[in-house]
């Protein structure tokens, strides 16, 4: 049977990245990612001999991990290529890690632009040593809905029908599942809302151009966006998304992942009817029987 064609291309997502980098990365979303991943590793008390960054857009976050001492050694599985010791280019649909291998492995705002999520998962939990920890940040479902919603708006009135411009992104309500399916244990997904304000929405989309977050997706429409129907949408976005100042919003929803490779250490669920006490007793109500 014929697999399914990719739904990005890898090829373009690097390209315009290292075009991103070369031009000056538009970090703030990348800088407020690292600052919470440092504050959802800090209730674990433990040094991890090896870390992994997979896949992170620059080296902040593993630069972070050393600074912080959270790791022995850090190696960088870089999007792109680029200098530094301990870093090597990698796809993260393609680990080049023997599994069992790594202590933690984190990922920030990059597994947005993965074509088989469910794929990578399996590859990271594997690679983790038993009671190995992972935590990635992408981008989720909600993330630039006032964009999506005024490009549609835009195009179907000037060109008469939709073509895709913007990436889909995971759910948080299927990404607790995708953990599990991959054998995660403990699997915890949980997002944020940051809403980003800008003189007009021409100012977000040179942030994305910024990122390397510009359109990738395999079935994207070749031609550019015509004028008419880009002045449309800023319009439309001006008018429907702005604030009582005039600035214009922009939501970007940050999802969170994080399971541990299964040990026979960690917390399991009782067994159904093994409770020695019964629930009302401690909360002090009184029972209703059906």
């Amino acid at each position: 049977m014929d697999r399914p064609a990719p739904l990005f291309d890898a090829r373009l997502a690097r390209a315009r990245l290292s075009r991103a980098r070369r031009a000056g990365y538009a970090d703030f979303l990348l800088r407020h990612a690292v600052e919470d991943m440092e504050e959802r590793l800090s209730p674990v008390l433990r040094r991890f001999p090896l870390a992994l960054d997979l896949g992170t857009p620059t080296p902040l976050a593993a630069e972070r991990l050393r600074a912080a001492g959270r790791a022995e050694r850090v190696l960088r599985l870089a999007p792109a290529a680029e200098t530094g010791a301990f870093t090597v280019e990698a796809d993260p649909e393609l680990l080049p890690v023997a599994a069992g291998t790594a202590d933690l492995t984190v990922s920030l705002l990059a597994l947005q632009h993965v074509s088989d999520l469910p794929g990578t998962l399996v590859q990271v939990r594997r690679a983790l040593r038993p009671d190995g920890l992972f935590l990635a940040c992408l981008l989720g479902g909600r993330s630039l809905t006032e964009l999506r919603t005024s490009l549609a708006e835009a195009e179907s009135a000037v060109e008469g029908g939709l073509s895709p411009r913007v990436a889909p992104f995971a759910e948080v309500r299927d990404a607790g599942g995708l953990l599990q399916r991959a054998g995660f244990a403990l699997p915890v997904a949980d997002t944020e809302i940051l809403t980003v304000r800008y003189a007009d929405p021409f100012g977000l989309m040179r942030d994305l151009r910024a990122m390397g977050l510009t359109n990738v997706m395999t079935e994207r429409r070749r031609t550019p966006l015509r004028r008419e129907t880009l002045m449309r949408a800023a319009a439309h976005y001006a008018e429907t998304f702005s604030d009582p100042d005039g600035r214009v919003r922009a939501t970007f929803e940050l999802l969170w992942l994080s399971g541990w490779a299964p040990h026979e250490s960690q917390q399991k669920p009782l067994k159904p009817g093994s409770a020695r006490a019964r629930l009302a007793e401690a909360l002090g109500t009184t029972e209703l029987k059906s």
